[in-house]
């Protein structure tokens, strides 16, 4: 049972990144974000580190995001917090957080998917969208394809076998000596492209009967370019092979798609 103001708290940790929002009828009232940047030292997310950032930062956010909207406990109707699928200590951080919260100001909880969250948020733009739809999933760790027929009822059309696009992407600009996460530093370099070729890198369509994903093959692909420049000697076009990159995932995801 909730209470009937429908102010509801959003807690995400399950990653590199401490979120907290307040949301009202699909409205954002308030959010913030902390980042954790200390990961691009190690080329990726270390979780203990990112366990230790969430208990840092949780309580700051979530008293800056009350604080600023003149929110008191009172007003929340309910404490939504991400629980699956995440790092779990990141993700422990959270819940017991809003269990903590919970506790304290008898505000309802509840624990929500938070690859469903990346699939219902169109909805807070899009208020007016109908069932059913497919929904594209591309975040750090995931890559997938849905079968939405409404909240609750999804149906996985394909999903990647190996690497995400967000893991090909810092992968390849591993290679390419770029920081992590490395999906900002492509898009950036690819921006900066002049010419009109692309390299043609290889992207695995697997069976066409199905919608599945995979990426590592791409990364192997421009290792060995990467490799046989250098030892030709060659000097690296970073833009060409960044807009190659780029184009290459972004047109696997939207022929899956679209298909």
């Amino acid at each position: 049972m909730t209470r009937d103001n429908g102010i509801v708290l959003g807690i995400e940790t399950s990653c590199d990144e401490t979120s907290v929002a307040l949301v009202r009828d699909n409205d954002i009232i308030a959010n913030a974000v902390f980042t954790q940047e200390q990961h691009s030292l190690f080329g990726g997310v270390v979780p203990e580190i990112a366990s230790r950032e969430h208990i840092k930062k949780i309580a700051p956010l979530c008293r800056g995001v009350l604080d600023r909207t003149a929110t008191a406990p009172r007003d929340l109707s309910l404490i939504a917090v991400t629980d699956s699928p995440g790092l779990a200590g990141a993700l422990l951080v959270g819940i017991s957080y809003a269990l903590g919260v919970h506790c304290s100001w008898g505000v309802p909880v509840i624990g929500v998917n938070h690859l469903e969250g990346h699939i219902v948020s169109v909805t807070l733009e899009n208020p007016a969208l109908q069932f059913p739809f497919v929904a594209l999933v591309v975040s750090g760790g995931h890559t997938a394809l849905y079968h939405v027929a409404g909240y609750g009822d999804y149906r996985c059309l394909g999903r990647t076998i190996d690497d995400a696009a967000g893991e090909a992407f810092d992968k390849v600009g591993k290679l390419l000596g770029f920081g992590y996460p490395a999906g900002r530093a492509i898009e950036q370099e690819a921006a900066a492209c002049v010419s009109a070729d692309r390299i043609g890198f290889p992207v695995a369509r697997l069976d066409t009967r199905n919608s599945d994903f995979s990426f590592s093959g791409l990364k192997t692909a421009v290792m060995n370019l990467v490799r046989q420049q250098q030892a030709d000697g060659a000097e690296l076009d970073k833009p060409l092979l960044a807009k190659s990159v780029q184009e290459a995932i972004v047109d696997t995801l939207a022929t899956k798609a679209l298909r």
